[in-house]
């Protein structure tokens, strides 16, 4: 019974430390290149301000320069339905344990910036009301007034 016990144990402290690789490599890059994490919640295949926020946010040129400009690391959080789309097991778990983390809610899309220990400093309910431009001026606005 102990040796039961033990093993599952084991897995159970295996799976919390894996469902949080993205977010703890995010904030170990973030602390290394003074970045801010960009967290978003998503339903890629059946949320349509999702969709908007990904297209016309997300993939555009100014938002991927943040990026690439050391601005923030980006992390998707994404809830698919449909079965072609689904995730694997272990990315389920740890979408599902940030949600649990930062979105108790369930709000689609919802969009978080925090500091490289994993403190919110903005949210975004739904679908920000900014083009692509803006949103990325208010990103570097908050990381200029962190210094």
């Amino acid at each position: 019974m102990k040796t039961l016990f033990s093993a599952i144990l084991m897995v159970v402290f295996a799976i919390g430390i894996h469902a949080q690789s993205r977010l703890e490599n995010a904030k170990k890059q973030a602390s290394q290149n003074k970045e801010l994490i960009l967290l978003n919640f998503s339903g890629s295949d059946w949320c349509i301000p999702c969709i908007k926020l990904h297209k016309n946010i997300i993939e555009t040129d100014e938002f991927k320069k943040l990026e690439s400009e050391n601005f923030i690391v980006y992390i998707n959080a994404d809830f698919p339905r449909n079965k072609k789309n689904q995730l694997s097991s272990e990315l389920k778990k740890e979408n599902a344990s940030l949600a649990d983390q930062y979105n108790q809610k369930g709000l689609f899309p919802y969009t978080l910036l925090l500091n490289s220990e994993g403190k919110v400093l903005k949210s975004w309910e739904g679908l920000p009301s900014e083009d692509a431009l803006a949103f990325s001026k208010e990103i570097k606005s908050i990381k200029e007034n962190q210094k």
